[in-house]
């Protein structure tokens, strides 16, 4: 029978062996190759195998005596040995002591049955407290008292992370001076685990974050209801609540106001407001719409006061004598204009029209209307007739683009560039030129389409009376700077300007005025009479027109007659 203190060979075991230590029970029983009783096959342990292939035979006393690794501590730090009595025998707790005499054989009176058979080993349960002391039938190392109280670790492939150790050490409690609530704990004043875990780690103790949360959450509620409150009382005011507004005439500090064409009561409002002359906007909507003759402000430019009541506003508004608008009558040429843009603006003479001389591409021109040969002056015929806002402080290069843009405006919505081409014309910039012309010859507006026509005639190259030469006076005196009636032959002869239609055929370089709206309906529907001469028979604001030469001889002695000649 084979003994089991060494595990193989027929030497008795004696109490002295150093090699029985904690090998004795199952530490080799696979190599001693002896049948199981469980089965007749060798008992298989694979810790055990482990345990020889790392440590070899058995002269190091470190193999636990259930197939177990040496012990290490949570630091990794292999434990001292277990603990043997004078017959070699290690050493286990009590409470142990009558199960293992009651199960385990070949114990009796001190001596050791080398007859006992071990019995297999089963897997511990991870949750069993126990799970990792000795199996049934053995015993184990004392668990509350001896170094051996933490479990061996496992196989790298099968270890798991560890949780973070608990400490152990001393917190004087809320007695001591630190309420758990501020000092970050549960509340209950118990030493929870996670005060602990930050003294352990040589941090300093956080300060509560629950009295934080309490305050946050106040702040939050109280700014809300505060918020809830200012809306509501917004929401009161703009259902139920009277509109802002000053009371009075103004405060006397005088303000300059434009009023863009086409705005609208909201618009005008907000550009007040802006300029501090009403408080609000709906003050003056209001005021507006209770004036019967509200919806008829024009725009222009206002000279107004700051803090004007709602109602004192829509009043001046109304009133032309607080306008500052600058006014452009048809036909007035380019120079005219910028006279009158620098007196209305308060600047040094001249001033406008060095601006329109240099800056005229950055005025807002359409393309059809740039780089043509030998105008005089660019702008001519952009300058547009109607009224625009223009005060002092303004510049004159923003009044010029009002201009510009009331111009094009026009002539996109008269449909100046695509009605040229039907009038036997080039461009559009021609039949600009055409209704300046109009607008120049022309002394009432009833015979604006009656010169359209003569333009148009005396064009054609079936003219033979006129051989396509214009022979107007208005673009001479375009060319002089002039408005005269009477022309010497000689003068008119004398001077090959492009401008000058008796000595050349076809119209001008461009326009020679800012025709007005009727000027320009006149150039796009002409009559079509046959009309070719025309006579200011009284030399001022009559007009005849005659359709042969001869008509015309007759027309032009009525002239001489009513003039003295």
């Amino acid at each position: 029978m084979t003994e089991y203190g060494r595990g193989q060979g027929s030497e008795p075991w004696h109490p002295e062996d150093p090699l029985y230590g904690d090998g004795g029970w199952g530490g080799q029983q696979a190599q001693a190759g002896q049948q199981s009783p469980y089965g007749g096959q060798p008992q298989q342990y694979p810790e055990q195998q482990q345990s020889q292939q790392q440590y070899g035979d058995w002269g190091d006393g470190g193999q636990s005596a259930y197939g177990q690794q040496p012990q290490y501590d949570q630091y990794g730090r292999q434990q001292p040995e277990p603990r043997y009595d004078q017959y070699g025998q290690q050493q286990y707790d009590q409470q142990y002591a009558p199960q293992e005499q009651q199960h385990q054989q070949g114990y009796d009176n001190g001596g050791w049955d080398t007859g006992a058979h071990p019995h297999a080993q089963y897997p511990a349960d991870p949750s069993d407290p126990y799970g990792q002391q000795a199996a049934y039938g053995t015993e184990g190392p004392d668990y509350y008292g001896t170094p051996e109280a933490y479990p061996p670790p496992e196989p790298p492939a099968r270890r798991r992370a560890e949780p973070e150790p608990a400490d152990t050490d001393w917190d004087p409690g809320p007695d001591e001076g630190e309420h758990a609530f501020f000092a970050g704990g549960d509340g209950d004043g118990g030493d929870g685990p996670g005060r602990g875990d930050r003294r352990s780690r040589g941090g300093k103790p956080k300060k509560g974050r629950n009295g934080v949360a309490c305050l946050v959450v106040c702040l939050v509620l109280g700014g809300g209801v505060a918020g809830v409150g200012y809306f509501g009382y917004q929401f009161y005011q703009d259902r139920f609540g009277a509109a802002p507004d000053y009371a009075g005439d103004g405060n006397g500090e005088q303000v300059t106001v434009t009023i863009p064409r086409g705005a609208g009561g909201s618009t005008i409002g907000q550009e007040l407001k802006r300029q501090g002359v009403v408080k609000s906007v709906d003050a003056f909507v209001a005021a507006q719409q209770s004036n019967p003759q509200g919806k008829s402000i024009q725009d222009g430019v206002y000279t107004l006061q700051k803090e004007m009541s709602a109602e004192s506003a829509v009043a001046l508004l109304l009133d032309p004598k607080s306008r500052s608008n600058l006014i452009i009558a048809e036909g007035k040429r380019n120079a005219d204009v910028y006279k009158m843009v620098d007196k209305q603006l308060g600047v040094k003479a001249g001033t406008t029209a060095e601006v329109a001389k240099t800056e005229w591409k950055s005025l807002g021109l359409p393309d059809w209307a740039m780089n043509h040969k030998n105008v005089k002056d660019p702008l001519e015929g952009f300058l547009y007739p109607s009224s625009y806002s223009a005060a002092k402080g303004q510049k004159p290069e923003d009044v010029l683009k009002q201009m510009v843009a009331r111009a094009s405006e026009q002539y996109d919505k008269i449909g100046l560039q695509e009605k040229a081409e039907g009038l036997g014309l080039k461009n559009p910039w021609e039949l600009l030129t055409v209704a300046s012309l109009v607008q120049a010859e022309g002394k009432t507006h009833d015979d604006f389409r009656k010169m359209a026509e003569v333009v148009y005639n005396r064009l054609k190259p079936t003219n033979t009376q006129t051989n396509q030469e214009l022979e107007f006076d208005s673009s001479f005196n375009y060319l002089l700077g002039q408005s005269e009636i009477h022309i010497s032959e000689s003068e008119i002869n004398s001077n090959p300007d492009p401008y000058n239609t008796y000595t050349n055929k076809g119209l001008p370089p461009g326009p020679i005025g800012n025709p007005g709206e009727e000027a320009l309906q006149a150039a796009l529907n002409p009559t079509s009479d046959g009309w070719m001469f025309f006579v200011a028979t009284d030399g001022v604001s009559k007009t005849e027109f005659a359709k042969t030469y001869d008509e015309f001889l007759k027309l032009k002695d009525k002239f001489n007659a009513s003039s003295g000649n």
